[in-house]
């Protein structure tokens, strides 16, 4: 019902003559000139989402200070992707967006929709904090509590901003490997696509908007489902799976300083999935299903001045879960939820002397099959100095968090930038992060009340020329993070059913490379490189699906008559699927190719050829990987 119900959202929008972006864009934008002493920008100064940054101009983030801020002004490692290369790369995965950013490794269970994990320099995959215009969105009922990236796709976004790093002092509980923030789609008038390929995949994405310089209206929505392969490698039935995702934004200028602005998503996906039947117990076709419905949103106000910005939202999250049997019965459900109060603000003190600051309130509650309801909050607040004259920023900050089950927990965080030569930049951060023990963690059977946050102290030192994307682009960054008061399963005399307990140490330190070059007018060559050292302090031995070599390649090309070709290869290196390092994962390499041919100004067809060699190859042990895969469609603009 919801593939035709797309379709007709989709076909009925109107196409409109003028086009704004949303929110986060022109505040990122306000706060950028006003970082470069310009005067102060309006509302309608923000550039369309997903326009691709000339070479010299500014690119922003909001992951590395909660607001906007030229890349080139802060010391943290930030990689931003946005729409244009998302359209480049074809495809609603988010893995293929992912795996050019460097110090990245995934892992999945199967084919698209099935569980997919994100390690930012060896962190696990739950001590991410993933965001969604700013919305927190993992899932609260989960165990360890992160957010599958199985249940995103790329259809509705406009941006992916990554920070890698630990940064609590400005994001609270969760930001210990570091923070992804993905923007919903904005488009001017009337875009979308289809495409349609192996495993009788289809893929369809559309987006509209509509408004003026003082209103605007946008809608974003895509539809994914495939026959799919068998997520048992040992399997030969196939597992297939949909997925439907609709997403707005708005806003209103009730005077020229203040906005009104709200952003409301949902998702929906169904994947079948292969367990461990009786009497083997071992990973094997099974009939099984996993349902995930998920809605999030936010609706505030924001305050532009000439010394003040300010930003005051309610959020709120939800993530529905459930699992059947082949026979349609329910095996397992679950229920999370997170509603967040929060404030963010600039004051610009003096000179390039500014003041950021904000606060926050977080009611969590859960419910399971097996696990009655249940809730907690934390309150959060922090402030952070920053400082930008010509070439060098710095920042210096600090939190508090206070929670209703640990106490209080105090983190501190710093950066630097000093820009030299001939657009050189020297750049360095520290950071602590924590995450709060999950609500299964403290009150499920296995719960234990007298739990400690998971915490960690970050470092990192790099120097870079150019930016990503354009003319010449050289990064290299050395890092290290030490962890401790992990959480882990373990048995007591009290406890011998199992408990969870803080008993866990781990270290992850390593470095990232990066480079870019345009070869020749059109054509730009590029890469990434990581070397993770994740092990356990505690045994010594090397943290579970954790490689220790990994990166892309990868070139495009763009004629002036509008062919435009390109290419991505995956390397990954060998990896422990298991922490006692029993079990070994291969490494592989993976080649991706697609072109396009623009047909006038509003018309395109393009395609490409996933895992052109056919490699065999897993990410966790015993589950398979697509093979070879032809895919083509079109792309039209009005």
């Amino acid at each position: 019902m919801y593939k035709y119900l797309f379709f007709l959202t989709a076909s009925a929008i109107p196409t409109a003559a003028y086009a704004q972006s949303p929110s986060e864009q022109a505040l990122a934008e306000i706060v950028e000139r006003q970082d470069a002493g310009s005067e102060q920008a309006t509302v309608a100064d923000a550039p369309r989402a997903g326009t691709a940054p000339r070479a010299g101009e500014a690119v922003i983030t909001v992951t590395a200070n909660g607001l906007g801020t030229d890349l080139r002004n802060t010391g943290q490692s930030v990689t931003v992707i946005d729409r244009t290369e998302i359209e480049t790369l074809q495809g609603a995965d988010p893995v293929r967006a992912l795996n050019r950013v460097p110090g990245l490794s995934l892992s999945r269970s199967g084919g698209i929709g099935t569980v997919t994990s994100v390690n930012v320099r060896g962190a696990n995959a739950d001590q991410l904090l993933v965001l969604v215009d700013g919305v927190r969105v993992a899932d609260q009922a989960s165990p360890s509590g992160g957010f599958d990236f199985g249940n995103l796709l790329l259809g509705t976004a406009g941006k992916v901003d990554v920070l890698r790093g630990s940064n609590s002092t400005i994001w609270g509980s969760e930001a210990v490997g570091g923070v992804i923030d993905v923007s919903t789609r904005t488009e001017r008038g009337l875009a979308g696509s289809v495409e349609f390929g192996a495993r009788d995949t289809l893929f369809a994405s559309a987006a509209a908007g509509a408004g003026n310089d003082d209103v605007f209206f946008g809608l974003t929505g895509s539809w994914y489902e495939t026959d799919g392969f068998s997520a048992a490698a040992s399997g030969t039935e196939a597992d297939g799976s949909q997925q439907f995702a609709l997403g707005t934004s708005a806003f209103v200028n009730l005077t020229p300083s203040l906005e009104l602005f709200a952003h409301g998503n949902f998702a929906e996906g169904e994947v079948e999935i292969d367990g461990f039947p009786a009497p083997a117990f071992v990973l094997a076709d099974t009939d099984d299903t996993q349902k995930t419905t998920r809605y999030w949103g936010d609706v505030g106000l924001a305050y532009y001045g000439n010394d003040l910005t300010l930003r005051a939202a309610y959020s709120r999250s939800d993530t529905e879960r459930a699992n059947r049997n082949g026979a349609g019965a329910e095996t397992f459900a679950s229920d999370g939820s997170s509603e967040r109060l929060s404030l963010r603000g600039e004051y610009r003190l003096l000179g390039g002397l500014a003041l950021a600051f904000g606060g926050d309130h977080e009611w969590t509650a859960f419910e399971t099959s097996f696990d009655a309801a249940a809730e907690t909050e934390i309150s959060g607040a922090y402030a952070q100095l920053g400082w930008v004259m010509g070439r060098l920023a710095a920042h210096a900050g600090a939190r508090v968090d206070d929670h209703e089950q640990f106490g209080t927990h105090v983190s501190f965080g710093g950066d630097v930038s000093y820009g030299f030569g001939s657009d050189w930049r020297l750049r360095a951060s520290v950071g602590e992060g924590f995450k709060a023990p999950t609500l299964y963690q403290l009150l499920s059977f296995y719960g234990n009340t007298q739990l400690d946050p998971e915490e960690s102290t970050s470092y990192d030192l790099g120097v870079e020329k150019g930016q990503r994307g354009s003319g010449l682009h050289l990064a290299l960054t050395g890092f290290r993070r030490d962890s401790d008061n992990l959480i882990g399963f373990g048995f007591t005399a009290e406890r011998p059913s199992g408990v969870y307990l803080n008993t866990a140490r781990a270290r992850a330190q390593g470095i990232e490379a990066e480079a870019g070059v345009d070869l020749a007018p059109g054509l730009r060559l590029a890469g990434t490189y990581a070397y993770v050292d994740a092990e356990d302090r505690t045994s010594g031995l090397e943290l579970a699906r954790r490689p220790n070599h990994f990166g892309t390649l990868y070139a495009d090309w763009a004629s002036s008559f509008g062919l435009a070709l390109g290419a991505d290869l995956r390397i990954v290196g060998p990896s422990w699927d298991n922490g006692a390092n029993t079990n070994r994962i291969d490494g592989y390499e993976l080649l991706d190719v697609r072109a396009s041919f623009g047909v006038g100004d509003n018309l395109e067809l393009f395609g490409r050829v996933e895992n052109v060699f056919d490699t065999d190859y897993q990410t966790v042990a015993g589950y398979g990987s697509a093979g070879r895969g032809v895919f083509g469609g079109i792309r039209a603009r009005m």
